[in-house]
C-alpha cells in the first residue's frame, strides 16, 4: 500500500503491505498498518505527537473507495483522515485532514 499524507503543500509517501485476505477472495485494508502509517506520516510532517489512529476493519479494497479515520492528537485535539483507495493494489491517498471538533 502507498499512503499519501497531504497537508498544506505536503505529501509523504510510505510503501508496506496493507492487504488483509479474508474468506471468499474479499481482500479489505489492514487497519493496524493503516493506523501506524498515518501516525508515522503525521508526527514527522507536523510535529506533533499523535495519540491514537483510528480506522475501520473490513474495509474492502476497491478504487474509488473512501473511508475516514480518527486521528487524537496528544494535546487532545482531534483530526479527522479521509481516505481514498486508489487501485486493487490498495494504494491509499490522504484526500482531507479536517478537525474533529475535540478540543
Amino acid at each position: 500500500m502507498r499512503l499519501l499524507i497531504r497537508i498544506g503543500a505536503f505529501m509523504a509517501v510510505l510503501c508496506m503491505v496493507a492487504l488483509f485476505g479474508v474468506g471468499c477472495g474479499e481482500t479489505v485494508i489492514d487497519s493496524a498498518k493503516t493506523e501506524a502509517a498515518i501516525e508515522e506520516n503525521l508526527e514527522k510532517s507536523v510535529g506533533q505527537k499523535v495519540a491514537s489512529v483510528d480506522c475501520p476493519s473490513g474495509v474492502e479494497v476497491k478504487a474509488g473507495t473512501t473511508f475516514e479515520c480518527t486521528v487524537s492528537l496528544q494535546n487532545g485535539k482531534r483530526e479527522t483522515a479521509t481516505l481514498k483507495i486508489l487501485n486493487s493494489d490498495a494504494d491509499v491517498e490522504v484526500t482531507d485532514l479536517k478537525s474533529a471538533g475535540g478540543k
